[in-house]
């Protein structure tokens, strides 16, 4: 503590009484400039022993961190804790309106709102809907600095950056010999022994505003710095790759980079108004779902152009792009469900969904209607018995539809239209004027007198095919969930018109089959398995499959979900949204028609153009799996365990070599991301009350101003008006302490203030 002390002694008295920032530094200064900052030990700024050992070498050239490697690291983000706020009432926003001073602490959904009102009068364009200045200022800003620190602090810890050659946060001053401009750069690590700075990234990409600064000092010919090393926590962008391959060419020999791959995890403290999300939790549950998919799916927008335009606003916001990732490199359309943990009565279930990525301005949408799809799903097949799980599209037989109780859920709508679109899709592959193999076929039929093809009458349905699984620590992992499409000859009497010119006999009914299964089918079954209009069918047997799970285990013990399971009550996972008025009538009723008018007719040398339209179903009663075994699991999916359970908590890769660009995202039914204190809901009020326990006594995020600019906040957690990631090393000096003198007058606060002052320095 001594040590700490008389360096942060240092570092004040060695400050300007300043009470505002300086402008960028130049040749041509008006004004002397505050020298730079000379930081203090690591281990002081980051409260780490001076015993600490090493668990890895820092490289001495380029490295990359193995994939066997990859974790996790905490940060508490001030902001979250109120990802359950919506807006104020019209009464309360009148309220508020009128008054002209922050309400006080005692008041904290106040103070929040009355931020708000605030941001939105300056800038209603881009703050005039309350979830969006939440979710992109009051959240997001507030995460940055923390962010960035723990991850600085990780580096630190974990290469044993502990010792007297070690300095965080020192400032330097680099003329730029082409322009004559001075740069005053941070340095989130620099060893006085040997001049290696080290610039940790929490993200892939360096701040803009430090870039000016690494250049004027890669032209440098003598410096302290003799080498920089750059350090990533995701992958690099491009943005990364240019910067240091510009460094790399003005100072050969001395910029490296380090790819340390880790992912955040984020924490909330006590209190606030959270996001009460209930995914694939029982009814009845206590408690709500939490994970790092709950923050994302909360962030996603309904539809494309309400997405782009919360990609816009964020990214007008933090013009530095110092924020995390959001939703919008989330392709939801592809959201499935890959894994279930171990189902124990009163601890809660783990799960994690699969999607894959895509650049972050093309997507990102549609994450609530998806999740809550697979929800409602997992739940139907859990609670309708299994022979249930059927629709029938005949017109033999208008009474056998689906299900009344399917019926009436979106799992039960979607194989309806599925079989539907099943039908068109086999019209449509049998057309040989689209596909060679549907020439052959028709050219092998045997012929009428007329010398025309004989129309072969089938039944075609969906099933499952055997599921891969790995049943592994009590939970499931769902590798691989094929479908197959299914045909058979079927007589059928109520088809429109007369198309059948002939009779087949026994062998060559069986000779036709053979060939369509073999010409025509796997054309079909392609399209289910891989079309985009077949996803939402995928969709919901991927949960079929975890449901099947629960279902197996809850039979072995009772679980959580027991009261659910074979109740035939789905009153609580009904039709939903647009498709709440659907019926399964209005299915059947598209596809007499479709047999009326046909899907596809041709011109054909072996004869005219026939109907062809099917009969069939989708038949998930029965789910066949297989469970991988350990060593072929361990071989191809090394990383799944490991990566499916940091998704528990954050969105992370798969890290299965050759699906670069699937993300795993999840949670659990009962967790908890808080990181300590009050948990109540605080209730707004115009009458002041007392401080609730857990409450910051900090002054919160101060959301009016837009952009995420960097701060000069502390190592442990200082106060940062912006909530954004701090400038350790921006092109323009960092302001020293505001209001220092004032603080010198009572030493021990003036001390605490400034070891607490520089959290925002590190994106």
């Amino acid at each position: 503590m001594r040590a700490r002390l008389a360096s942060a002694v240092a570092v004040a008295a060695a400050a300007t009484l300043a009470f505002t920032g300086l402008p960028g530094l130049t040749s041509s200064a008006d004004a002397a400039p505050k020298p730079p900052n000379p930081g203090m030990l690591c281990r002081d700024y980051f409260d780490l022993a001076e015993d600490l050992v090493a668990i890895v070498e820092m490289p001495d050239g380029d490295a990359s961190r193995a994939k066997s490697q990859w974790d996790t690291y905490e940060y508490e983000n001030p902001g979250k804790k109120w990802d359950g706020l919506q807006g104020p009432s019209e009464a309360d926003y009148k309220r508020l309106e009128l008054e002209t001073k922050e309400p006080p602490k005692s008041r904290p959904v106040d103070r929040v709102w009355w931020k708000w009102i605030r941001a939105s009068k300056k800038n209603p364009n881009a703050f005039g809907d309350f979830t969006y200045w939440r979710d992109i200022i009051l959240i997001k800003n507030a995460g940055n600095d923390p962010r960035g620190k723990a991850f600085e602090k990780k580096i630190i810890k974990e290469h044993g950056l502990v010792g007297d050659d070690w300095i965080c946060q020192k400032e330097f001053d680099f003329t730029d010999p082409d322009t004559g401009k001075t740069y005053r750069r941070q340095a989130d690590v620099w060893n006085k022994s040997t001049g290696q700075q080290l610039e940790i990234k929490s993200n892939g990409h360096p701040d803009p505003k430090q870039k000016p600064g690494d250049i004027a000092w890669s032209k440098q010919k003598e410096s302290p710095v003799k080498s920089l090393k750059y350090v990533f926590a995701e992958p690099q962008e491009k943005s990364a790759k240019d910067h240091l391959n510009e460094l790399k060419k003005n100072a050969p020999g001395k910029v490296t980079e380090y790819n340390y791959r880790s992912r955040k995890a984020e924490l909330a403290p006590g209190g606030g108004v959270r996001d009460k999300s209930t995914t694939m939790q029982p009814p009845g549950s206590k408690g709500v779902t939490g994970g790092g998919a709950q923050d994302l799916i909360r962030e996603s927008r309904p539809t494309p152009k309400d997405m782009k335009e919360f990609v816009d606003r964020k990214n007008a916001a933090d013009p530095n792009r110092l924020q995390p990732k959001g939703p919008g490199g989330v392709d939801f359309t592809t959201l499935e469900l890959r894994y279930i943990g171990k189902p124990v009565k009163g601890k809660g279930v783990d799960y994690s969904f699969s999607a894959k990525e895509v650049p972050e301005d093309t997507a990102g949408w549609g994450g609530k209607e998806k999740a809550q799809l697979i929800n409602d799903a997992f739940f139907t097949w859990l609670a309708l018995t299994p022979e249930k799980f059927w629709v029938n599209l005949n017109p033999d037989q208008p009474d056998k539809i689906m299900d009344s109780a399917f019926g009436k859920t979106d799992a039960g709508r979607i194989l309806l239209e599925a079989d539907l679109e099943l039908k068109r899709d086999f019209a449509d592959a049998m057309n040989p004027k689209k596909r060679p193999e549907a020439d052959q076929y028709w050219k092998s039929l045997p012929r009428n007198a007329q010398g025309i093809p004989c129309w072969f009458q089938v039944r075609n349905w969906i099933e499952p095919d055997t599921a891969v699984v790995r049943e592994e620590n009590g939970g499931i992992h769902i590798l691989d969930t094929p479908l197959k499409v299914k045909a058979q000859y079927l007589k059928i009497d109520n088809m429109p018109g007369d198309p059948y010119l002939c009779e087949f006999n026994e062998a060559e009914k069986k000779a036709t089959e053979d060939r369509m299964n073999r010409l025509i089918m796997p054309e079909v079954e392609r399209r289910v398995n891989n079309d985009p209009r077949y996803a939402e069918l995928r969709r919901v047997y991927t949960a079929r499959v975890a449901a099947e799970f629960i279902r197996q285990q809850d039979a072995k013990t009772p679980t959580d979900y027991h009261k659910v399971i074979n109740s035939n009550d789905v009153s609580s996972w009904p039709l939903r949204g647009e498709n709440k008025d659907w019926t399964r009538e209005s299915v059947y009723q598209a596809y007499l028609k479709s047999l009326r008018e046909g899907e596809q007719q041709w011109e054909h040398d072996a004869g005219g153009g026939p109907y062809t339209m099917s009969v069939g179903g989708v038949d998930f009663s029965k789910q066949p799996k297989r469970n991988m075994t350990k060593p072929r699991f361990d071989t191809e999916h090394r990383y799944l365990p490991r990566e499916t359970k940091s998704s528990v908590r954050t969105l992370t890769d798969n890290a299965k070599d050759g699906e670069k660009n699937l993300l795993l995202l999840g949670g659990n039914t009962v967790s908890s991301d808080l990181s300590g204190g009050d948990t109540s809901d605080p209730k707004p009020t115009p009458t002041p009350t007392p401080t609730k326990p857990g409450e910051p006594t900090d002054k919160p995020t101060d959301p009016t101003t837009p952009p995420a600019t960097g701060g000069s906040s502390g190592g442990t957690g200082g106060k940062n008006p912006q909530g954004d990631l701090a400038d350790t090393g921006s092109s323009t000096p960092v302001g020293m302490i505001a209001g220092l003198a004032a603080a010198l007058a009572a030493i021990g606060g003036g001390l605490v203030w400034w070891k607490r002052r520089r959290t925002a320095d590190q994106e």
